[in-house]
């Protein structure tokens, strides 16, 4: 199983997107969403570190990253993008 955080894209370039995940960026591959499906301020879901397969709306994002974010923190505080 895979846990994907949501990423927000940043800038979109074609079939290529930069997403920031909890502040790191990384370049992405939209070809499983299709050009023109996503646009900076969007949010995604990232498999194998690589490839967007999923945008959601803003409110499921926050919510997400909240609900992460207080799991990392009742554990030992470590980087969420190490969980």
């Amino acid at each position: 199983m895979c846990l994907a955080l949501p990423s927000l894209v940043v800038a979109v370039d074609g079939w290529r997107a930069v997403v920031e995940t909890a502040g790191a960026r990384r370049e992405v591959n939209l070809m499983l969403l299709g050009e023109g499906a996503v646009a900076p301020g969007d949010y995604v879901l990232v498999q194998h570190g690589q490839f967007a397969y999923e945008r959601l709306d803003a409110q499921a994002a926050h919510e997400a990253l909240a609900l992460i974010e207080g799991v990392v923190a009742a554990g030992d505080g470590s980087d969420v993008r190490a969980w």
